[in-house]
């Protein structure tokens, strides 16, 4: 099997990238900040909140949860999102250890 771009990189720049291409949208953007307000919410909480139709929602929902930012659990027939912690903690610090290289040309 034939090696593929992201091979060549590390593990941590693979995740970085991976979260970021998650957050690169705003209404995920939203999404986030409305989940990290009220701490947790049923899908149509969200709708309610945003201008957004509820599939096109729940399309972010799937992206944001794929890549481990937020959790859903279902409380009957509807599921509860929340901000999966550990995860957004990485987020907070994503470039944290990125650091300008004292340059002389600019």
């Amino acid at each position: 099997m034939g090696l593929t771009k992201t091979d060549l990189f590390t593990e941590n720049q693979n995740e970085v990238a991976m979260l970021a291409k998650a957050i690169a949208h705003p209404a995920r953007v939203a999404i986030i900040e409305y989940l990290l307000k009220v701490n947790a919410c049923i899908c149509n909480d969200i709708v309610n909140e945003l201008p957004l139709a509820q599939p096109t929602i729940s399309q972010h929902l799937k992206e944001l949860k794929n890549a481990g930012i937020i959790k859903g659990n279902i409380e009957g027939n509807a599921i509860c999102y929340c901000i999966n912690e550990p995860v957004f903690s990485k987020i907070k610090g994503l470039f944290g250890p990125m650091q300008p290289i004292q340059n002389t040309c600019c």
